[in-house]
């Protein structure tokens, strides 16, 4: 089992950092370079389609670098708090478990968004606890770049 931990201290508001998190163009840049995923047709935020705790919202299709098939996700909500965060475990290639929770927690300079991961990989663990954080750092790098442009605008 793989448990990984990312925060970052974001210059924002709550209801920003959830409009981030949830909207599905925001998400795809968290995650170039390294990873594509296909979201159906009309889904431009996850608010967009009923969550049901528990069932499938939707199946994506993953790339590594937008290339590279790498299988797909049953997007998964287990909970999803409006500014406060969600918890994801979604049926996924390549995973025996994935689970993905998000939280927004506000502080006093911003709000502190923090991502766990728990993964049991079907590939080498230390390959994918690599990737992952290759990717989750690059996702933090890219929402404490947007919120540092968000905020120099005043």
């Amino acid at each position: 089992m793989i448990e990984l931990r990312f925060e970052s201290t974001l210059p924002t508001t709550p209801d920003i950092a959830w409009r981030w998190i949830t909207d599905v163009r925001h998400l795809r840049e968290e995650m170039r370079p390294w990873l594509w995923m296909s979201v159906p047709r009309g889904v431009r935020n996850l608010e967009d389609v009923p969550v049901v705790p528990g069932q499938p919202v939707f199946t994506s299709w993953l790339w590594l670098l937008g290339l590279l098939p790498l299988g797909t996700s049953r997007l998964t909500l287990l909970a999803m708090d409006a500014r406060q965060g969600f918890v994801e475990q979604s049926p996924m290639t390549g995973m025996r478990l994935w689970r993905h929770a998000r939280h927004l927690e506000p502080v006093a300079d911003g709000v502190r968004l923090v991502d766990r991961l728990s993964v049991e990989p079907r590939l080498p663990a230390p390959l994918v606890r690599l990737f992952l954080r290759l990717l989750f750092a690059s996702r933090h790098r890219t929402l404490r770049r947007r919120a540092a442009r968000c905020a120099s605008r005043g």
